[in-house]
This record gives C-alpha cells, sequence and structure tokens, in this order.
C-alpha cells in the first residue's frame, strides 16, 4: 500500500479490517468490516442497493450487492436482493467482481492530502481489533438506522465500527470521506471569491485544488471537534443515528453504557 493505491491481496486481510472495493468505474467505493473466515459485515440501502438517494440518480449510481443471478444465488450468503441494513455476505459477493482495498487510519496530514480521492483513509486512529468486531456484530442485529448517502453511508458504518466516533451536528456531512471530498470539489468550484484573484488557468487550478485539499482536511472525522465516542449499546437504545445521545469524550475509551432497567427488558 501506499499513497496512490491500498490495494492489498485477500492472503492479508485480518479480521477487524476496514476494506472497501470501487465501483462504476471509481465513481464511490463500497465499505464494510471484514470479520473472518471469509465474511463481511456491511451497511446498504435495500432492495439489493448498496447506495441510494431516493431520487432519479439512483439510476445511475445503483449497485446490486450479490454477485449472482436472482436464480443462481450465492450458495454461502443465499438471496441478498431482499436484504437491507446492516447485512452479512462472502467476500466475493462484497467485492461484485472488483479488487479490494484497505482502508488506512492514523495517517499523517500529508499522507491524508496526497490522496487525490477521499474515501481511503483518516487521520483517526483505529480501535482495537476485538472493539471493531463486537461493534459490526452488536449492529448487525441491532441495525445502524436510516440510510442516508451524506450522513450515514456504508463507509459512515465502517468507520464507526473502527473507531466509535459519531458526529453530533446537523450542520454537515456525516464521517463518510467519499461524501465530504464531493462536497469539497464542489465549493471549490462555485463557492470561492479567491478564483478572482487569478486569471490563469494554471492559478485557477492551484487556488481550487488547494481549497479541495483544505475543505477535506478540515472534514476529517481525524480532525473535526463535532465527533464523540458513543458506546454501541448507547447508540442502538438512542433509536437514531443522525442525532444520537452523546456521551463520554472523544478521547476516552469507549465504556459500556448502563441502560435504565425498564429499557433492558424492552431490548
Amino acid at each position: 500500500m501506499g499513497v496512490f493505491s491500498n490495494k492489498i491481496d485477500r492472503e492479508q486481510l485480518k479480521p477487524g479490517d476496514h476494506i472497501y472495493s470501487w465501483r462504476q468505474a471509481y465513481i464511490y467505493a463500497h465499505h464494510g468490516i471484514y470479520v473472518g473466515d471469509g465474511m463481511v459485515t456491511h451497511f446498504t440501502r435495500g432492495a439489493g442497493q448498496e447506495i441510494g438517494t431516493g431520487t432519479v440518480l439512483d439510476r445511475l449510481l445503483v449497485s446490486s450487492s450479490p454477485a449472482h443471478d436472482l436464480d443462481n444465488p450465492c450458495p454461502k450468503c443465499g438471496d441478498l436482493s431482499k436484504n437491507e441494513g446492516v447485512i452479512s455476505s462472502c467476500l466475493d459477493c462484497f467485492l461484485y467482481g472488483g479488487e479490494l482495498y484497505l482502508f488506512e487510519y492514523g495517517v499523517k496530514a500529508a499522507f491524508f492530502l496526497a490522496k487525490p480521492r477521499g474515501g481511503t483513509c483518516t487521520l483517526a486512529a483505529s480501535d482495537p481489533p476485538e472493539d471493531v468486531l463486537r461493534r459490526a456484530s452488536f449492529l448487525l442485529e441491532k441495525g445502524f438506522g436510516g440510510y442516508n448517502i451524506f450522513k450515514n453511508n456504508c463507509e459512515d458504518f465502517a468507520i464507526y465500527c473502527k473507531t466509535g466516533l459519531l458526529v453530533f451536528t446537523n450542520l454537515s456531512v456525516g464521517r463518510s470521506g467519499q461524501a465530504a471530498s464531493y462536497l469539497a470539489a464542489a465549493s471549490a468550484v462555485v463557492a470561492t471569491p479567491l478564483r478572482f484573484m487569478t486569471t490563469s488557468m494554471s492559478g485557477l487550478a492551484a487556488v481550487g485544488y488547494g481549497m479541495y485539499c483544505v475543505s477535506r482536511l478540515v472534514s476529517d472525522i481525524g480532525l473535526r471537534r463535532d465527533v464523540s465516542k458513543v458506546p454501541v449499546e448507547t447508540l442502538v437504545a438512542s433509536h437514531s443515528v443522525s442525532e444520537p445521545e452523546m456521551t463520554g469524550n472523544i478521547n476516552e475509551p469507549e465504556k459500556t453504557a448502563e441502560m435504565p432497567k425498564d429499557t433492558a427488558k424492552n431490548d
């Protein structure tokens, strides 16, 4: 792995790894957590779609999760076309014929900025594999809330499993580096008065790319201040991923939430 590619071989995979695979000619990547034994836990929109906006744009973005025909489902996963939310599938179905990549944690700012595409690394540190696997297993059973392409998507799910961090404001995108990079690119093109400071094409490109990089960096989960460490039990008990009950400090170790006795009985 390096600046140009995070591609890895299957033999390098370890339980608790955050992996992804590019789709639709590198338009977007689908993310998940490798849990071992050739299986991946990942978050989907539902109806066989990995991502979606709920609009006509879905015709361009749609990607079906299973890598098999509906008449010939995967012998290991079965028919995944009717599954939704957090699902478990084999590595072949997750990759959908694509290459395997490893999402990197704890990278330096210079390395982060050297990556032109978002959704491949973060400055945030990963928690131990046992914590990652516990969150993934818990959310596979309890769910991860409603899918939102900008604030609660497959990358958000994988990053939460790895870090336990959640965004607690409604004013910006979620933890996803892909969503942040798309919005950063849009803002660099249409929202900066700095483009009038130079008339040369090279100058315009430099200003635009500089704004794109800065916007990506400040939106990274490892630098943002609108995040908090949230135990997975508290996340599920709140019944809302987009506006969870925030507890603890971002720098404190995750603790198991103590739920009221009447709430525990209902679970």
